[in-house]
């Protein structure tokens, strides 16, 4: 018996991996094919297919069949020795286009190239040497880079609570565009501040901060199977946020990297907390009031302005509110209730009167409090409940003096007759196993 390597596509790895999580017994078969996007019976099938023939029987019947459209022979090796020797050393696009003109070979650029690498003739391009380091300018543009960053600093020394103050600073004018004090650095100080500055200035170009887990997941974090099934990695609240807002992320190596917020900070940490203590600031809001009055002056005396007038902040758009919050994806309930974080949203009917349960909606924390429902785009009509969806139980309260209700009558079993598509499948499975036992 000859036995060839097949080798598997992306999806149909993908296929593979999540049959396998169901043969383990750590997925059901209704969670793969929800997955897959299949049904059921077609993915007991494959588990049926898989367990007689392994993960070769995913492939398509077609595989390792020569097409119709493949380069002869001939030409493949016409065009590998007129590489070698009347166009040595020319790209891959002029060749092409050469091979065209002159030697009437019609030949596409990814195939030309293909038959090159395969043939092991490189690109005549090579890498550009490295450039020369030197201390980076400030950027010519207010709104081209924005630095943010938060300082764990006893700001309210002995007074109170361990505040970290969340800031951004314009890489241009040196301007600092806002600060929010928090209890801890967070997601929701952040966003705050992201949409602080964003109502304030516009939308800048680039943000430049650290690698807090905030901003990026870890890459050495663990996949679920949906992020497996992706190939990426699940984008954070913040990071979301920023790429909805069209922002280009760009992380620092080294604290030395960010100087300019890491400098913000030295000052502020010297004149920020005298003035916190000359006005007494004790919480929270009252130091936030302090810094809004300190941030004109501070600006006043150490901004200035950029190389270029023209500024590059873009229009805050119209639904900020929508963009700085907090999306969950969660399945409506069969009862059209969906829950967040303890907290319980009654969906109210739709058009005609239409049920929601059994679809994926997309729930808005948003940064006031206040929760929404948007299903595709278009938000919902909800109503908060004050607790929990009571579930029908058989238990009742002695104290209810309502009457016990009828017991509900024996339920017949339902026997499926013998051309049921299940007991096809079932007799199927029978005789391959029949002939795996010969």
């Amino acid at each position: 018996m000859t036995r060839e390597t097949i080798t598997l596509t992306k999806q149909e790895q993908q296929r593979a991996h999540v049959l396998s999580k169901v043969q383990e017994g750590t997925l059901t078969a209704s969670a793969a094919a929800s997955l897959m996007s299949l049904s059921v019976r077609h993915v007991r099938r494959l588990l049926a297919e898989v367990r007689a023939q392994g993960p070769a029987a995913l492939a398509h019947g077609n595989r390792g069949c020569v097409s119709h459209r493949r380069l002869s022979d001939a030409v493949r090796t016409q065009v590998v020795t007129l590489a070698r020797t009347t166009y040595a050393g020319i790209n891959d696009h002029q060749l092409t286009e050469l091979l065209r003109e002159r030697e009437a070979l019609i030949v596409s650029r990814p195939s030309v190239q293909r038959l090159l690498r395969e043939a092991g003739i490189g690109s005549p391009r090579t890498r550009r040497p490295p450039r020369h380091r030197r201390r980076r300018e400030r950027m010519p543009q207010a709104g081209l880079l924005i630095q943010m960053d938060g300082s764990h600093h006893p700001w309210l020394e002995d007074r109170g609570p361990r505040l970290v103050l969340l800031a951004a600073i314009d890489d241009a004018t040196g301007e600092l565009l806002g600060g929010i004090f928090r209890e801890e650095e967070d997601s929701h100080g952040y966003l705050l501040l992201l949409r602080q500055l964003i109502t304030r200035y516009g939308v800048p170009a680039a943000i430049y901060t650290d690698r807090h887990g905030i901003f990026h997941r870890d890459p050495r974090t663990p996949l679920t199977v949906a992020e497996e099934l992706e190939g990426r990695l699940e984008s954070t609240q913040v990071g979301r946020a920023m790429q909805e807002l069209g922002l280009k992320w760009i992380p620092a190596n080294s604290p030395q990297a960010k100087g300019r917020v890491e400098r913000l900070f030295g000052t502020l940490q010297d004149r920020l907390v005298v003035e916190l203590r000359l006005a007494g600031a004790q919480t929270g809001a009252q130091a936030q009031r302090v810094f809004n009055r300190f941030r004109r002056r501070f600006n006043a005396r150490f901004a200035h302005a950029p190389a270029d007038a023209t500024p590059a902040w873009r229009p805050a758009p119209p639904d900020l509110e929508q963009v700085c919050c907090f999306k969950h994806e969660r399945k409506v309930q069969h009862d059209n209730t969906v829950q967040l974080q303890g907290r319980w949203l009654q969906l109210r009917p739709g058009p005609n009167g239409r049920s929601y349960a059994g679809l994926r909606v997309t729930v808005r924390a948003h940064l006031n409090g206040t929760l929404a429902v948007v299903y595709r785009g278009q938000p919902l009509a909800v109503r908060t409940l004050s607790h929990a969806p009571r579930r029908a139980t058989a238990s009742h309260s002695a104290t209810t003096a309502q009457p016990a209700a009828a017991a509900p009558a024996p339920r017949t079993p339902t026997v499926p007759s013998s051309t049921h598509p299940w007991r096809r499948m079932i007799q199927d499975d029978i005789y391959r196993q029949r002939l795996l036992q010969r």
